[in-house]
């Protein structure tokens, strides 16, 4: 009956209030797909959240507190926000760049760039601070000449730095490059024909349009970095108290049999993950984003 189609009483009835009325009627196949999701979240994702807490309190709070209180605790948490700060802005910078040319400008090695940010999402993290170590330790490419300077990457605070600024780089270019060419450029062509220049075009026109998409890849870039383990193990020496980031120090503390220690601060990191969730929920009710296929 090409786009429309009759009810038991006659009504016409089109195609979209069909597939309005099947979306109220949840079919048993529905029902059962939607079990097995719940199902499966709380096998892999609530319960061991669950777990880390439990445990974390399993002495009471106050040890708990004691344990996140602790000087070398402190080190880690201090070291990992650092890291944050400094590898997001980097991320940023480059995502901004990266994705402005991309999806802009035409250039001769667009899609060699673009496989090059994808990169990081082929590499082992392990493999990523092996590659540094390589680069930048004592006997590396690199690392002579810089300890003749008086500087050292690897087992310091610039490999870290370094190692996870590598592994997330990919995250804000991601989001931002098909948004941008979903966006078009008719708007910045008409600024630029009115007399704008190319950074009052990006700053007035592009900016705000991308501004949720740019937000939601801080987010992504700033939970992952405080996460890292593999590529900062390797780099970090593990040096308690100096090099030691939150995800090292729960590994000392767990090897180290203070288990109340251990998921005390992976708790943190735990509640870092919800509150990044949470974030996310609002960016995606308070603007579209497009999301990478």
């Amino acid at each position: 009956m090409g786009s429309q189609g009759r009810t038991r009483r006659g009504a016409v009835v089109t195609d979209p209030e069909r597939r309005e009325t099947l979306a109220r009627t949840p079919s048993p196949v529905a029902w059962l797909l939607v079990a097995i999701a719940a199902s499966f979240l709380g096998l892999f994702l609530v319960l061991p959240l669950v777990a880390v807490f439990a445990q974390a309190l399993a002495k009471g709070l106050g040890p708990a507190l004691a344990a996140i209180a602790d000087d070398e605790t402190l080190s880690a948490i201090r070291l990992t926000l650092m890291t944050v700060a400094i590898a997001v802005p980097l991320n940023v910078g480059f995502g901004l760049a990266a994705s402005w040319a991309i999806a802009k400008f035409e250039f001769c090695g667009k899609s060699f760039l673009v496989s090059l940010i994808d990169l990081p999402f082929s590499v082992s993290p392990v493999v990523a601070g092996l590659v540094f170590v390589l680069l930048f330790g004592a006997r590396g490419l690199l690392g002579p000449a810089l300890a003749d300077q008086g500087l050292q990457v690897v087992f310091a605070v610039p490999g870290i730095v370094l190692a996870t600024t590598f592994v997330t780089f990919p995250l804000v270019a991601r989001e931002l490059i098909p948004l941008m060419q979903a966006q078009g450029n008719e708007e910045e062509e008409a600024a630029i024909t009115l007399g704008a220049s190319g950074w009052q075009t990006f700053r007035r026109v592009t900016l705000p349009k991308i501004r949720w998409g740019l937000l939601y890849g801080v987010i992504l870039c700033a939970a992952r970095a405080m996460g890292e383990f593999g590529a900062v193990s390797v780099v970090s020496g593990h040096v308690r108290g100096e090099t030691n980031t939150m995800p090292l120090h729960v590994e000392i503390l767990y090897d180290g049999y203070d288990f109340v220690g251990a998921f005390a601060v992976a708790s943190l990191l735990a509640l870092t993950a919800l509150a990044t969730l949470g974030a996310k929920s609002w960016i995606e009710a308070r603007g579209p984003r497009r999301s990478v296929a």
